[in-house]
């Protein structure tokens, strides 16, 4: 049985307008959720002025918002189209219950991540922009949901981790962080001035105008911490604002290395030492690898 053009005409000017409406209006609201959800994060202020640790948490929760808001928006204005195209609802979403009731006994990992991923949420173990290790996979956190967090390494490898695999999260940049350094120096040298020589490079590095914002504590010397094969080590520590103790500790290497040059004191290294063995044929070459004096 055919549809005559007349009932199509009539069709399309009643449901389907209203179908397109739907359509529309629902990217609409998404759209305006967006720009809400910008404003306030813009009300706010940036985050020099309302805190690294607030403005990553504002960020992570914005997010999570959004994606919500976008399923439930997209969801709710299907279920509308189904109704105005003459299919009862009612049932589908009874069989949907059933389904999902199914489906969630045979998704018991999905249930655990969403679980697992609504109390990191809740309790701020990590926010976007954070650095951690977890599952034994470590990088910058660029995405969190209630499933899945996504990690970047320093290599820019992307790894997609289950929340509910999670047992352990180490954030390395939780409201401060902290720059520790072991610094070897030879036997031969005098501790004391080795020391006096750290405080001296540490407190240049304060006073630096562009490391010195980074740094919140002053340098710490923790003293003689142990005795290596060929070297004395004296642990250092900065305390430092959250994701900067790798820039504020690569400055302090290079700067201890040039005051070092300047001032003699040793960095100890390997030595190798080559011996020739004596004969009438071409000899033996033996290698000996020795620490520095």
């Amino acid at each position: 049985m055919g549809i005559s053009v007349e009932t199509l005409l009539q069709w399309l000017l009643t449901s389907g307008v209203r179908i397109a409406a739907i359509v529309i209006g629902a990217f609409i609201v998404i759209r305006i959720f967006k720009i809400i959800i910008r404003k306030s994060k813009d009300k706010l202020g940036p985050p020099d002025k309302i805190g690294i640790e607030r403005a990553k948490r504002t960020e992570t929760l914005a997010k999570i918002l959004e994606t919500t808001a976008r399923v439930v928006i997209l969801i709710a204005a299907f279920l509308m189209v189904l109704k105005e195209v003459g299919i009862d609802i009612g049932p589908l979403l009874a069989g949907a219950g059933i389904i999902g009731l199914a489906v969630g006994f045979g998704a018991q990992s999905l249930v655990k991540d969403v679980i697992s991923g609504f109390f990191i949420l809740l309790e701020n173990q990590m926010n976007v922009g954070d650095v951690v290790a977890i599952s034994g996979k470590a990088g910058l956190v660029e995405s969190v949901n209630l499933r899945i967090t996504v990690l970047r390494d320093l290599e820019g490898k992307v790894h997609i981790v289950p929340n509910g695999e999670i047992a352990v999260i180490t954030n390395m940049t939780k409201e401060w962080s902290r720059a520790v350094l072991d610094i070897g120096v030879a036997y031969k040298e005098d501790v004391d001035h080795v020391i006096e020589v750290l405080k001296e490079v540490g407190d240049g590095l304060v006073k630096d105008e562009t490391f010195g914002t980074l740094i919140l504590e002053p340098l710490e010397i923790l003293g003689l911490d142990s005795f290596g094969d060929s070297s004395v080590n004296i642990k250092v520590m900065f305390k430092t604002q959250p994701i900067k103790q790798w820039t504020v500790a690569r400055e302090f290497r290079r700067r201890i290395k040039k005051t070092f040059d300047e001032k003699g004191i040793e960095i100890p290294f390997p030595h190798v030492t080559l011996y020739m063995g004596e004969g009438e044929s071409t000899g033996t070459l033996r290698v000996e690898t020795k620490p520095s004096a």
